[in-house]
């Protein structure tokens, strides 16, 4: 199995779409969304501490819809409800979520949080080869934010119990999640706790010192 070190300076935790609507009280959140918030909490604490660049990311639409696209056809419920209207509190990163000065706020219109976003140019320009992947939901917006980092040559660190997803196509959230881990762990990702992945980074910072 691979076995990704963490080289703080040149890692960033991508904690994606920990919005109200994928966090709690609504149709698509994920049941685990609050517990699953705490965990990334902990693990973005441990990652500013040592120097690891900390990025939310956030998917939604513009007010009028001119960036919808295709998405409408898949998901046409949930933005005639405008959940995912950047406009709307539903839209909003939860409050619960910590987020400080130095992290980046990155608004992506689709899945994948490279697609159509400046996150890359962000990455490279600061050296970064390694992303830690937290959030919701693991198999839509999560699984393929990592996909898309690996086929970029990123390292991937992909958090089994710092993601979560919801039943649905007559699966329960549980098998999505550990087919999902199954599927990236064998070519897209090294697939670990947020505290195996904090633990990786203490015994980063410690060598460094």
């Amino acid at each position: 199995m691979v076995d990704f070190a963490i080289v703080p300076n040149k890692t960033a935790l991508i904690n994606v779409d920990m919005q109200n609507a994928f966090v709690e009280n609504s149709p698509i959140a994920a049941p685990e969304g609050p517990e699953v918030l705490k965990r990334i909490n902990k693990l973005s604490a441990a990652c500013r501490k040592t120097g690891i660049l900390v990025v939310h990311t956030i998917v939604g639409y513009r007010p009028d819809h001119s960036n919808v696209g295709i998405a409408q056809a898949f998901a046409g419920d949930v933005i005639d409800k405008r959940l995912l209207d950047l406009d709307q509190p539903s839209a909003a990163l939860h409050s619960a979520l910590d987020v400080e000065p130095g992290d980046i706020l990155l608004e992506k219109p689709r899945y994948g949080a490279f697609h159509a976003t400046d996150l890359e140019l962000i990455l490279r320009s600061r050296g970064i080869d390694t992303v830690i992947i937290t959030g919701i939901c693991t198999n839509v917006c999560c699984e393929t934010t990592a996909r898309e980092a690996a086929v970029r040559d990123f390292k991937v660190l992909f958090t089994s119990d710092g993601t979560a997803t919801f039943d649905f196509g007559g699966l329960t959230r549980q098998e999505i999640q550990r087919a999902t881990c199954a599927s990236l762990s064998l070519v897209f990702a090294q697939v670990l706790s947020v505290d195996d992945v904090i633990a990786k980074i203490t015994k980063a910072a410690r060598a460094a010192a």
